[in-house]
């Protein structure tokens, strides 16, 4: 017999999510979704930036340098990939968002300048369950990264509850666990990056995960100017307006994309999918 599909939607880490399980008992679904429910606001909780009473801001404040073993592995993490991609994935770019609060293209700007010598995960150093930073700048913002580690979260909670057939899609971060019911691979559709509504391609995923980062998604026009939620040292430039990366984790992919759509030439050996402002596809 067929397993169900049962589908649960909330809303976390300010991203519609949708968990689909393929399960014959619908307690036990509604049980494993309530459990990634609770894990996803644990973790919003605990590193929303914009939260003053987060663990994260306290942190940024300067009010705690104690790490307990899940930040401190999140931030090692990111220090990994900071290297990985040519110092592209910066946790840190955070410390530039005060720059957007101004009014005017030459105000951001002067901030910029202000800020960017405190940019980069050199900044801070981590030592045994202890943070310190070298200034009082730099701060963590870690929104490309939380989110991503939920969903991997969320398939460490199927796995542990021995489900093998579900699909995690938290605002278009996506891990595909094993396959549908009769062995298909989900198909996953990539969005025309000009009309978010319809899809440019699709993809086939099997315990695979895919993101994509793209610059029509957030962003905010000062004067004559757009300004992507992705934040660089640099303004965004590059004639590439969505990138995908098909990886084994959400965070990798997640990584990955985000670094591509500041840098397209950056070299990795990961599946990817690279979409222009002419809506040609690269690979």
């Amino acid at each position: 017999m067929q397993k169900k599909r049962h589908i649960y939607k909330f809303t976390a880490m300010t991203s519609p999510c949708e968990v689909h399980i393929f399960c014959d008992d619908a307690n036990k679904s509604r049980s494993i979704a309530s459990k990634i429910l609770q894990r996803a606001k644990s973790l919003e909780q605990k590193y929303n930036f914009y939260n003053p009473n987060s663990f994260l801001s306290a942190i940024n404040q300067r009010k705690t340098d104690k790490l307990d073993p899940q930040t401190k592995d999140l931030l090692t993490r990111a220090k990994l990939f900071y290297t990985k991609t040519d110092r592209i994935f910066d946790v840190t770019m955070g410390t530039l968002t005060a720059s957007r609060k101004q009014k005017t293209v030459a105000k951001i700007e002067e901030e910029v300048r202000r800020l960017l010598p405190f940019v980069g995960v050199e900044h801070f150093k981590i030592k045994k369950n202890r943070i310190s930073f070298d200034n009082p700048y730099t701060v963590i913002d870690l929104g490309g990264f939380v989110k991503e580690f939920a969903v991997d979260q969320a398939i460490k909670i199927l796995k542990k509850e021995k489900i093998n057939s579900a699909l995690i899609n938290f605002g278009g971060d996506i891990y595909a666990l094993g396959s549908k019911p009769k062995g298909e691979s989900f198909s996953i559709g990539i969005k025309n990056p000009l009309k978010p509504t319809q899809n440019i391609t699709t993809v086939k995923l099997k315990d695979q995960a895919l993101t994509t980062s793209a610059s029509y998604e957030r962003h905010q026009k000062i004067e004559d100017r757009i300004y992507s939620h992705i934040i660089g040292k640099k303004p965004l430039q590059s004639r590439i307006i969505s990138a995908t990366v098909i990886s084994s984790s959400v965070v990798e992919s997640g990584v990955y994309s985000t670094a591509l759509m500041v840098e397209p030439e950056l070299q990795i050996s990961l599946e990817k999918i690279l979409i222009d402002r002419e809506l040609t596809i690269f690979t």
